[in-house]
């Protein structure tokens, strides 16, 4: 446990705000939570269970764990369909953080998810995403990077959930924390691109971000239960989730306040004027 401690992790496992099973949506819990551990698997060496985060912890009993108040929303997509994802590992991992941290957490799966065109607007997946969109408190976004920048299904995903859906705008406000993985050495494109996206969905990006190099290296074995070993990327990985969580809390309150504009509130203005004024009546016949 030495190594542990080193690593910001305690002897003593703190409690655990997550959402229990008997508490839970079955199935929601099957669909959207593929990151959950077994028991076997808890018992063996789950390190995210002995993370210290007494201060976050404290913010989310205080704050959300009253009567009334729902658990903070996050949605997490990701950008592989590898079988051995690591941006989906490293999704998972943090998944598993923001699960401790009493979060409702769902990992949306890509698979199955058309092209941007102008025909597939309601196919399932592309409903499902857009729902989830809506849904949400904030969002994490993990991103291999390929060729120098994120990947083509990752871009799909973005592309397909929409700035507004009539009065409805499913980011404005919203929160987001982005990582990436690669498979040389510590680049950023990746979460640059990221950060670019969230801006342009009008979203809140926290300032801290996780950036993976060589992620081959970074997890155990699959029939080890491909975890993240300790390391300082590790250690990031955690902090940009607790401040995930604690920039949520402190805006998930103003949301309405965020998306609230001038010039938006000008053009209903001026809509409602045109719609009160009378349209002039055409000339009779005998006048012409």
């Amino acid at each position: 446990m030495a190594a542990n401690q080193s690593r910001g992790v305690t002897d003593a496992a703190p409690s655990s705000l997550a959402i229990a099973a008997e508490d839970d949506d079955a199935e929601i819990r099957a669909r959207y939570r593929p990151f959950l551990l077994s028991a076997a698997q808890h018992a063996a060496d789950d390190w995210v269970s002995e993370l210290e985060l007494d201060t976050v912890t404290a913010m989310v009993e205080r704050e959300l764990l009253q009567p009334g108040k729902p658990r903070l929303r996050i949605l997490v997509l990701t950008g592989s369909l590898r079988a051995r994802s690591y941006s989906r590992l490293l999704a998972y991992e943090g998944a598993r953080i923001l699960h401790r941290l009493g979060c409702d957490v769902r990992v949306y799966d890509p698979a199955g998810l058309p092209l941007k065109d102008d025909t597939s607007h309601d196919h399932p997946k592309v409903q499902e995403l857009r729902e989830l969109s809506r849904w949400s408190d904030g969002h994490f976004w993990v991103s291999p990077e390929q060729h120098g920048i994120i990947t083509g299904l990752f871009k799909t995903q973005i592309d397909w959930i929409p700035l507004a859906a009539g009065s409805v705008r499913p980011t404005q406000g919203r929160t987001l924390a982005v990582a990436q993985v690669s498979g040389g050495s510590q680049s950023f494109n990746a979460v640059n691109a990221l950060r670019i996206l969230g801006r342009w969905m009008r979203m809140f990006v926290i300032p801290n971000q996780s950036s993976v190099p060589m992620a081959y290296k970074q997890f155990t074995p699959e029939d080890d239960g491909s975890r993240m070993m300790p390391s300082s990327n590790r250690d990031r990985l955690v902090d940009c989730m607790e401040e995930l969580v604690k920039y949520t809390i402190v805006m998930r309150p103003s949301f309405d306040l965020f998306a609230d504009r001038y010039s938006e509130r000008a053009d209903k203005r001026a809509k409602l004027a045109a719609a009160a004024t009378p349209t002039p009546a055409p000339p009779s016949s005998s006048a012409v």
